[in-house]
This record gives structure tokens, sequence and C-alpha cells, in this order.
């Protein structure tokens, strides 16, 4: 192995773990993340295993993580009679959530859809309904965004050892 392929290896490490642990922590973008890090893996190796095909398809599967993690979010609000409010002030709780640390990250939606809820002068337990919705959607989620990068981890070695 030469130095070049293992210096790329070594990015396609860090980048692998980093899009991995990404798709946990709405901090870091990770399905971009693992499919940079497959895209050096497959780099390390000149492309010889891992072509143009699997590349675009690992980009699908990235892609899929965002609609996965929008579409799951709306359906727990939805699920738990949460109106168009609740997810507007769940996506902002989220990113004001950001701010306050891991406490922020998973208190933030609640609160926020909590609020929007509030705002159309539903009931506290209706507005907690929405909230605890918008909480199950979140970790559905992740949860979905988490099997499709397993999935592309998967793809690239099934292919890769073929």
């Amino acid at each position: 192995m030469s130095d070049h392929s293992l210096i790329l290896w070594i990015i396609s490490a860090i980048f692998t773990v980093t899009g991995l642990s990404g798709l946990l922590l709405p901090i870091v973008p990770g399905a971009p993340l693992l499919f940079l890090g497959l895209l050096f893996g497959a780099w390390a190796e000149d492309f010889r295993y891992i072509g143009v095909w699997t590349l675009l398809i690992l980009a699908g599967m990235a892609a899929l993580t965002y609609v996965v993690e929008f579409a799951a979010s709306a359906l727990g609000v939805k699920k738990f009679g949460g109106s168009w409010r609740a997810m507007l002030g769940a996506v902002l709780g989220g990113i004001v959530g950001l701010f306050l640390g891991i406490p922020g990250i998973l208190l933030g939606p609640f609160v926020g859809a909590v609020i929007g809820e509030l705002s159309l002068q539903h009931s506290l337990d209706q507005a907690s309904r929405a909230g605890f919705g918008t909480v199950v959607g979140l970790a559905l989620g992740v949860a979905g965004k988490l099997a499709i990068g397993i999935a592309m981890i998967g793809l690239f070695l099934l292919i890769r050892l073929l």
C-alpha cells in the first residue's frame, strides 16, 4: 500500500466515523460526511472496486437520510394531533436548542412544538401531545438515518469484497 492510499484510507475512516456519529448528532452533517468517507475509500483504491454507479447509489442514499428525517418528524407531529405551527415550532426549537448543548438538542424541538401548538390557543394537554409526537418523530428519524448510514457502509463493503 502506497503512502498516498494510506492517507486516503485514514481520511476515509475519519470521515466515515464522523459521518456515522453525525447521523445521531444534529450539529454534524452526518450523511454528507459519511458519503465523503466512502468516496475517499473508493479513491484510495483508484475506484477499482467502487465505481460511479455505486457512488451515485451511495449519494442517493445520503440524500434519502434527509427525506426520512423530515418525513418522520412531520408524521410524528401529525400522528399525535399537532398542527403546522407545532411542526414549525419544533424546527425553530431544534435550531435554538443547538446552541444550548445536549439538553437543548433534546428539549428544544419538544418545547418549540408545545409553544407552536399553544399559539393556536390549544390546551396544554394537546400541546404536550404534539411535543411528544415531535420527540417520537425525531427518534424515528434518527433511527431511519442510522439504518440508511449502516446500509451505505454495508453496500460499500459488499461491493468492495465481492
